[in-house]
């Protein structure tokens, strides 16, 4: 089945409008027409070769949301008219370890929603910045939102399940405190996510002028972390740091606001790495510095219905696809709030 797409066919090239081949359902598979999809910076690392591995044409996006348009004989779980999402996993090997805990993400054979290889044309995955997608049903997700929020459900696919699952991992909720730093397109997540488990939320930023708009997202408090004075009012205070900064910073500064036995866990990805900490201020208060990648299906199952229990969508700028290459050099300028939404409807106008 030819489709509608935007994708890019060099790194040094814009995304422009292309036709892709989707296969037709296999027996449990269900077909999804794609309503909207959100745009993360994992897209722009990929899909500009920041990333290593990148297979032209890419056609990135994982966080998809529509609705089911047909499905496989062995199809149990949804049914044609679903709302449904689709995430950063498209298959995995199904009988590792990870895959029989629910962690697919962190599966050896896990492929991703794009650029990962595939038997389908053109030999490797291409994603959501098109009109359809096929998966296995094993990798489809449910959506129990109101339809009318559906385009802000999109970044849940991601920026949602990257936040979330650290902080269940490290049992976030009432009594403790945590800190999520950076407030973008995954942090801001963070913040909803981590007040409605009903933790103390400190935000940090490196801008005076987003105090307000952290408040707003559920911050119980906001420090400027270039201020020395508003970082040692909170030495040795956190159980859980959340951070999102894609690029390479002071971990440091970050370690030392640990207590004993805190953790913070990087969530953003650099596209260089970062300088290593002071390994005093690992083992002094066996603190932790963990890594956290997106979440498997079962914990990105469990987010969306938290969220849809509690009302949480991302905050997002909707737009058509003629403007994704600007919305590309606005994301580099920080130039969105937070999350930026393709409108799938225009990829073919």
């Amino acid at each position: 089945m030819q489709v509608f797409a935007y994708g890019a066919h060099a790194a040094d090239k814009p995304l422009e409008p292309l036709r892709i081949t989707r296969r037709s359902p296999g027996a449990e598979d269900v077909q999804i027409e794609i309503a909207y999809c959100g745009i993360c910076h994992s897209d722009l690392h990929q899909v500009r070769s920041e990333w290593e591995g990148t297979q032209y044409p890419c056609v990135p996006g994982h966080e998809i949301v529509g609705r089911v348009t047909a499905t496989g004989a062995n199809v149990t779980g949804f049914s044609v008219g679903d709302l449904v999402g689709v995430g950063c996993i498209v298959d995995s090997c199904k009988h590792c370890e990870e895959c029989d805990a629910g962690l697919e993400n962190y599966c050896d054979g896990m492929i991703g929603t794009y650029n990962f290889p595939t038997p389908d044309a053109p030999g490797w995955t291409l994603g959501g910045y098109s009109q359809s997608i096929v998966v296995n049903q094993r990798y489809a997700l449910r959506i129990r939102h109101p339809e009318d929020q559906l385009a802000a459900v999109a970044p849940l696919l991601c920026a949602g399940i990257t936040t979330w699952s650290p902080l269940r991992h490290w049992s976030a909720g009432p009594g403790k405190k945590v800190g999520v730093v950076g407030i973008g397109g995954l942090g801001h997540m963070g913040i909803k996510l981590a007040h409605a488990l009903g933790a103390h939320v400190v935000a940090f930023t490196t801008s005076e002028s987003k105090r307000e708009a952290a408040r707003a997202l559920g911050a119980d408090e906001v420090v400027v972390s270039s201020d020395a004075q508003q970082m040692a009012a909170h030495l040795k205070s956190f159980d859980l740091i959340i951070n999102t900064v894609a690029a390479p910073h002071d971990l440091d500064a970050f370690l030392v606001l640990l207590k004993r036995d805190g953790a913070m866990t990087l969530v953003g990805a650099p596209a260089s790495p970062h300088a290593a900490p002071n390994v005093f201020n690992l083992i002094m208060k066996r603190r932790t510095l963990a890594g956290s990648m997106i979440g498997g299906i079962p914990e990105t199952q469990e987010m969306l219905d938290f969220c849809a229990e509690h009302g949480i969508v991302s905050d997002i700028e909707l737009i058509r696809a003629e403007h994704i290459n600007e919305a590309y050099e606005r994301m580099l300028k920080g130039d969105v709030k937070y999350r930026f939404v393709i409108d799938n409807a225009t990829l073919a106008q």
